[in-house]
């Protein structure tokens, strides 16, 4: 199972350069990924660094961050992140609502769809704390 994961991993990075615009971009792996998530009733933002491998809750919703990707600064920049969200609403089941990558340069590509939440991706942090310039 954990190896059938780590092949749709590499599948999707290879994916994420394609659709970038760039089959053979050399990725720098992320050690956190930096998100911002929106609260569309209360209208906050507020900005989430999570470690790869770790969940952190966000309202009902709970980010897992599985990889972070993020181009060499020679390159077009570009952050990449397979995440997995999912909702626990109050007294119901866990729902999985979106396991996939996001990219930071085009967050309506492949986007959470929620009526009450909204989340795209940032940054990828290099090391813990540290985060690099971006432009996006």
């Amino acid at each position: 199972m954990i190896k059938a994961f780590s092949k749709i991993l590499t599948i999707g990075a290879a994916l994420a350069g394609l659709c970038a615009g760039t089959a053979h971009a050399d990725y720098m792996e992320g050690a956190a990924v930096k998100l911002r998530a929106l609260d569309k009733v209360m209208g906050r933002t507020q900005d989430l660094e999570i470690p790869i491998g770790e969940t952190l809750r966000f309202g009902t919703l709970d980010l897992t961050v599985r990889k972070c990707l993020k181009r060499p600064p020679e390159e077009t920049p570009e952050t990449t992140t397979f995440l997995e969200i999912r909702e626990t609403p109050q007294d119901e089941d866990e729902q999985l609502l979106f396991m996939g990558w996001m990219f930071a340069s085009s967050p309506a590509l492949n986007a959470l769809e929620h009526p009450v939440y909204d989340v795209w991706v940032i940054d990828c942090m290099m090391s813990s704390g540290d985060a690099s310039p971006s432009k996006e």
